[in-house]
Order: structure tokens, then C-alpha cells, then sequence
């Protein structure tokens, strides 16, 4: 399929010179990312909660979005990395596309509020991913969902945190993670993939970039990266099922497809969509290109069917 017209739109008046430091490159991508978001969706109650457990002395931050119009009284969850190439991004830059998650899929979303690279490199956002995952499916009752339908999931750099959340809680004994849901996620260091080479440059998110992010994410550990971190090249025998969504023009697709042959060659259920004529950080796009909108269709459709939820 041919790019989407408004998304071809979008690319022409990008603007082609970065802010020169990474404070203001957070500051214009929070900015940028919330102008494209379209009209604030409404949710049924939002919560924000402070993880302290763990052996860390920061506290997490949590943002729980409860799905309007649902009518279970434990309903099925999901804990959210957000991207940002593990340096960007922030709980309110995410605030409108985990509201339109939550009403999507019908679960209570919780959105991790992680430390950035490169201050904090890893494993410090894998392991505050992860010690979110832990103190939801522990204060289940509380929070009032069930613990037994807990998905992970999260685009980009966040798909990369969460499934590298599903390694640890199966290599750990963790909590027991009913699903993935993984949105154009980054999962390997190799720059080379048959999508690397067609959309290096010119579709939002280039080459130059991720070298960029990984670099400021693993710092020395990026000639040879751990498979937590590099979950392409994990064993994936006992992960959860999952749900995988690529942009057709995108330099991460090629991995998000390898991503899901491999856990099917390693006997885990995995659901393959790709987003024809969209690109990277569409779940943002909702209020300049319309069509973005298939992102929450599609992962809407497949997380109410993982959890036997009434269709939409």
C-alpha cells in the first residue's frame, strides 16, 4: 500500500534540524507528540499511584486509566511502557493514547513512568518496568482488576521494555503474564534489516536515531547487548502469547516480523499485524492522520478477544 496521504503530509513540514540538547529535545517531542494527539479522549478515572517496593530508593510513578463503559468489576489489565527511544517521553506525553488504549481494549491501562537513558541506561528501565509489572499483579485486589488477565505491552522502546519484562518474569519466577502487546518494537541492535535499508531515512524515525538511542541505552554494553535487552535474540520457549503491530514504513518492521516468527518456531501463540501505510509513533497520530486510528482497532480487537471481552 502507498503511504497515507496524511501522513505524507506530516513528513513534508517535519523539521529536519534537531534541538541541540536533550533537554530540549524532550521538552519539542513532548510538545510535538501531544500536537498531534487530536481531541482529548474521555476515560472513565484516572489514578496515579507511587511504587515504592523494591530494592530501589525512587519511587516509580504509576497512571492507571479505567476504560469507560466497562461493566466488570475486575476487569483485565495492562502494564504500558511508553517509547521514547528509552530517553524520551513522559507519562503526560502518553496521557490521550493510553486514554484511547483503555477504551480500545477494555482494560485498566497502567502507565509507567520509568527513568530515562542516558542517566539512567540500563537495566534501569527494564527494571522499573518490570517492578511495576510486579506491584500491579500484587495489588490486584486493590486496584480492582484481575490478576490472572495482566497483559504487557508497549510501543518502540517501551515494546522492547515489555518484552524483556516477559523474559524477567519468566527467568525470575514472576508474576504469571497473561499477554504481549508489542507496537512497532525495537528488539534488536542490527541496523541492517531488509526495513533498516528501505526507510533509514525520510519516515519519521531514521537509522542515525536508533544508533543513537541504543547507544544512550546500553552505553558499553552495546557490542554484545543482553538478550533482555535485545529480545530478538532471547530463547522465547514459555513467554506469554502475543500481539505484534509493525508500520508498513518503518525501519523497526523487520524485526517486529522476525520477532513474531520466532516466538511461533518456539511453540508461543503470536498474532502478526501490520499498519498499512503508516509510520512510526502512529499511536500519536490520531489527530493528523485519521487512519491511525487502525492501530486501536486492531490491538482493541485482539486484547478483547485474549481476554474474552465483549467487541467494541
Amino acid at each position: 500500500m502507498t503511504i497515507d496521504a496524511d501522513i505524507a503530509a506530516l513528513l513534508a513540514r517535519a523539521p529536519v534540524t534537531p534541538p541541540a540538547s536533550l533537554e530540549s529535545l524532550r521538552a519539542e517531542t513532548d510538545l510535538a507528540l501531544r500536537s498531534m494527539q487530536g481531541a482529548l479522549e474521555e476515560i472513565e478515572r484516572i489514578d496515579d499511584f507511587a511504587v515504592e517496593e523494591g530494592e530501589y530508593d525512587a519511587a516509580i510513578p504509576v497512571r492507571a486509566y479505567r476504560p469507560l463503559g466497562t461493566t466488570c468489576d475486575t476487569p483485565p489489565a495492562i502494564v504500558f511502557a511508553h517509547a521514547g527511544g528509552w530517553r524520551l517521553c513522559s507519562l503526560d506525553s502518553y496521557d490521550n493514547p493510553c486514554r484511547a488504549l483503555a477504551n480500545a481494549t477494555g482494560c485498566v491501562v497502567f502507565s509507567v513512568g520509568y527513568r530515562l537513558a542516558p542517566e539512567h541506561p540500563y537495566p534501569a528501565p527494564l527494571e522499573d518496568v518490570y517492578r511495576a509489572l510486579c506491584w500491579v499483579v500484587a495489588h490486584a485486589g486493590e486496584l480492582r482488576i484481575d490478576k490472572n488477565r495482566v497483559a504487557i505491552g508497549g510501543d518502540s522502546a517501551g515494546g522492547n521494555l515489555a518484552a524483556g519484562a516477559a523474559l524477567l518474569a519468566r527467568d525470575r519466577r514472576g508474576p504469571t503474564i497473561a499477554h504481549q502487546l508489542l507496537v512497532y518494537p525495537a528488539l534488536d541492535t542490527d541496523h541492517d534489516t531488509p526495513s533498516y535499508r528501505k526507510f533509514a531515512e525520510g519516515y519519521y524515525l531514521t537509522r542515525d536515531v536508533m544508533k543513537q538511542c541504543w547507544s544512550d541505552y546500553l552505553g558499553e554494553l552495546l557490542s554484545a547487548p543482553p538478550v533482555y535487552a535485545a529480545p530478538l535474540r532471547a530463547e522465547l520457549r514459555g513467554l506469554p502469547s502475543a500481539t505484534i503491530l509493525v508500520s508498513e514504513y518503518d525501519p523497526l518492521r523487520s524485526e517486529g516480523e522476525a520477532y513474531a516468527r520466532k516466538l511461533e518456531d518456539s511453540d508461543v501463540s503470536a498474532t502478526l499485524i501490520r499498519l498499512d501505510g503508516m509510520i512510526h509513533a502512529c499511536i500519536h497520530m490520531l489527530g493528523v492522520a485519521p487512519a491511525a486510528s487502525t492501530l486501536f482497532v486492531h490491538a482493541g480487537r485482539e486484547i478483547r478477544n485474549t481476554f474474552g471481552l465483549e467487541p467494541r
